[in-house]
């Protein structure tokens, strides 16, 4: 099974839904044009890091994002990965995951769970209480939001219910573009899984964002990576590579969870 992985680096307009929404819809025509099954987004891409006005700039239930990434979806027949959007729900904020498949069908929602107080998440957001689980293509696939990658309990946790693709939409500052690379490949190995990190570029008022979204294989070898300016690239992954490399060298079989906690 391969599947044609569709790449938005994003140059997020602080503070700007309108703006950035547009952005979105030139995104997956450009996605559509190439033939992707999947296109993916980074991370707080409706709004940035505006954490001050998320009162009159997050998205009400998550209905706007919601409803277009369908309607987006089922005209371009591909699935959406929305990266991450800030969401309102009953006077609560979180940053949150919509997937949706190409009929327009809601595939998972996540929030976000380990909320980053470098950038004051945890004074503003409430941080999610699950997982999720979604197929692209027949496919088994599983998401998570930047910081969560720092984890990797938890990026196992979701790796066991055999998700072949980790996907991690960010907004990872410049400074720590080292650590970014090098915590991406150690997922891919230890998961034996391809990992896609889609990050953002451009600036806000506090963080400079350097983009360098990648994509790495089972055995942590990078097979793209982009450079800092907004864009979209393609990339065509191979997923029988994971079951290759799962039967050469099978860490899941010999867990030792009894010894974990």
């Amino acid at each position: 099974m391969k599947l044609n992985v569709a790449i938005a680096q994003m140059d997020v307009v602080f503070g700007d839904p309108d703006a950035n929404f547009s952005k979105l819809e030139d995104f997956v025509k450009q996605a559509a044009e190439q033939s992707a099954d999947i296109v993916i987004f980074p991370e707080m891409w409706n709004t940035g890091y505006d954490l001050t006005h998320l009162t009159t700039i997050a998205d009400e239930a998550g209905q706007r994002t919601k409803s277009r990434l369908a309607e987006l979806a089922k005209q371009y027949q591909l699935t959406i990965h929305g990266g991450s959007v800030a969401t309102n729900r009953a006077g609560k904020f979180y940053n949150t995951t919509y997937v949706f498949g190409p009929s327009g069908q809601l595939l998972a929602d996540y929030d976000k769970v380990h909320l980053f107080g470098l950038m004051n998440e945890d004074a503003y957001l409430t941080p999610g209480d699950h997982g999720d689980q979604f197929e692209v293509a027949g496919v088994q696939a599983a998401s998570v939001i930047c910081y969560d990658v720092r984890f990797p309990e938890w990026l196992r946790t979701l790796s066991l219910h055999d998700s072949r693709l980790l996907i991690v939409p960010s907004e990872w500052p410049t400074p720590r573009l080292t650590q970014w690379h090098r915590l991406l490949a150690a997922r891919a190995i230890e998961n034996q899984s391809f990992v896609v990190g889609v990050n953002r570029v451009g600036t806000d008022p506090d963080n400079a964002f350097g983009g360098q979204s990648v994509v790495y294989n089972p055995l942590g070898d990078e097979l793209i990576r982009l450079d800092d300016q907004e864009q979209l690239a393609t990339v065509v992954i191979d997923i029988a590579e994971t079951t290759a490399a799962r039967g050469f060298m099978p860490v899941f079989s010999d867990r030792r969870p009894d010894l974990y906690e």
